[in-house]
């Protein structure tokens, strides 16, 4: 299975991205606004430089399958931006995805991100200095986030051929190493 593969082939990816956010402060309860800023600013450069080129690479097969529409954030990102009078000049960077396979990949990344924001909003929501934050970003699918992981996964598994698997881990990787080094 896809997810699988992907999940086992990212997982240093993954890790190195939990450490660059000091993941590990969310659930001791020593995470600041700082440090939700950085993680905020940080995924919004990803998805400003790259959400655009993932929904553009992807055919109207996915549309449907996929809900896209529903699985846009940059707006949310901003939001939340908007929300912690973040107002940094940011940078463009060049991010390109050979194909629909890569864009998968990608999207693989981002879906992954929200489902683990799911949980890191749920536990900042809990601690003290996040009273008035709106985690619009993180939120998102709020009841949903479960299904909407479930579906995504799903469509990859059923949808992409085994030999096409490397393609999607390529921009999986590549999407990953953007976001690690933009810090």
């Amino acid at each position: 299975m896809l997810s699988e593969y992907l999940k086992r082939n990212t997982a240093e990816y993954h890790d190195a991205a939990e450490k660059l956010f000091n993941s590990e402060k969310i659930f001791n309860r020593t995470f600041t606004l700082e440090d939700y800023k950085k993680i905020i600013v940080t995924n919004y450069v990803m998805l400003l430089n790259s959400e655009d080129k993932i929904f553009n690479s992807l055919s109207s097969t996915y549309e449907g399958k996929l809900q896209l529409i529903e699985r846009k954030k940059l707006f949310l990102i901003e939001m939340d931006l908007e929300s912690l009078s973040v107002k940094e000049t940011i940078p463009s960077y060049d991010i390109e995805f050979d194909d629909e396979n890569e864009a998968l990949g990608a999207l693989y990344v981002i879906e992954g991100s929200t489902l683990g924001g799911h949980v890191i909003a749920k536990q900042l929501s809990k601690t003290g200095g996040f009273e008035n934050v709106t985690f619009n970003f993180f939120g998102c699918y709020h009841e949903n986030t479960g299904s909407m992981w479930k579906t995504f996964k799903e469509v990859l598994d059923t949808n992409v051929k085994e030999e096409n698997y490397n393609e999607v881990l390529s921009g999986a990787k590549k999407l990953y190493t953007f976001l690690l080094n933009l810090n």
